[in-house]
């Protein structure tokens, strides 16, 4: 499994971008509004980001709530 996090320290904001080594298809968790960073990483390690989750946005209750 290939887990990569990406902090915004300014909005105290962590972001990932998690994969599987055998398939390459990845999903990228909590993205923010500038996805380049998480395009950039995902072709530097040949993945393809399959989903986009949004766990929770602070002050709107999350998919599970």
């Amino acid at each position: 499994m290939i887990v990569d996090q990406f902090y915004l320290g300014c909005l105290s904001q962590a972001s990932y971008l998690v994969a599987d080594e055998v398939s390459r298809r990845a999903v990228v968790v909590d993205p923010r509004r500038d996805v380049s960073e998480y395009l950039a990483a995902a072709q530097q390690r040949g993945l393809s980001i399959e989903l986009v989750v949004a766990a929770g946005t602070p002050g709107k209750p999350s998919a599970t709530e």
